[in-house]
């Protein structure tokens, strides 16, 4: 490459790196402009009790709304401290996610939610994010406690209204048990793959992955069975095939 074409892409480099380090400068500035437009609102204890706590955003997600020193801030998908654009007692607006949202309570039911308000009809009501009790729990807040039963009966029902929802990867529950495998955490391992069984029941896949944490938990005839398992939906998985056929190998000289 000549010397005029290297400098060339390190320019358009260069002033890539510098438009993009204004644009983040900008959203900056302007986010701290925004802020401090925030109101300051003088929260009575009694509505600082009905509007705190968790709020579902979907079957696997949860909004924390607390309040410290008189302010209100949410937790959300791992931020611990997310502040808000304050706009009036019982809406604010969101950066993180981009939405103006609403403390509301249903008329008919009592209970509370978090209202999404459109820019294109203000007034209309809607009750998008339902407040639960502070001891709900996801599937994914068992999953990580590893009451994996309870976690499989979250996603089941999740997957049974939506067999397609992203909330539900068995590529996603397959990376964590070989991350628990890694650890040596074999127990853990298994119950996390026999979830992705009880999820894809057809995929050749999940009984292999099962099948090797029992292997190397050293329950060969669970490995045997899962192997086995793994060619009936795929016979042209190897490592399945030449373990099974080693297995029957071995036991037939018994």
């Amino acid at each position: 490459m000549n010397s005029s074409k290297k400098n060339h892409e390190f320019e358009s480099k260069n002033r890539s790196v510098v438009s993009k380090t204004k644009s983040l400068l900008f959203f900056t500035f302007l986010i701290s402009i925004v802020f401090s437009c925030s109101k300051n609102i003088d929260y009575s204890p009694e509505f600082i009790e009905q509007t705190s706590g968790r709020y579902l955003y979907n079957q696997d997600e949860v909004i924390d709304a607390y309040y410290e020193k008189g302010k209100l801030f949410l937790k959300w998908r791992g931020a611990e401290k997310i502040k808000v654009l304050i706009l009036d007692k019982n809406t604010f607006f969101v950066a993180d996610m981009y939405k103006k949202l609403r403390f509301v309570q249903h008329p008919e039911t009592k209970k509370r939610y978090l209202s999404i308000i459109s820019e294109d009809n203000k007034d209309q009501m809607t009750y998008d994010y339902l407040k639960v009790e502070d001891s709900f729990k996801i599937p994914s807040m068992h999953l990580k406690d590893k009451n994996y039963d309870k976690a499989l009966d979250g996603y089941l029902k999740i997957q049974k209204q939506d067999s397609t929802s992203v909330l539900i990867n068995e590529r996603g529950f397959n990376s964590l048990g070989y991350k628990l495998l890694k650890e040596k955490e074999y127990q853990n391992a298994i119950d996390v793959f026999k979830m992705n069984v009880a999820l894809y029941p057809k995929s050749d896949n999940v009984y292999d992955s099962l099948a090797d944490a029992y292997l190397r938990f050293g329950d060969s005839l669970q490995a045997f069975n899962n192997y086995k398992k793994a060619l009936e939906y795929n016979n042209g998985n190897k490592r399945a095939k030449q373990f099974v056929e080693a297995y029957n190998k071995n036991n037939s000289k018994n």
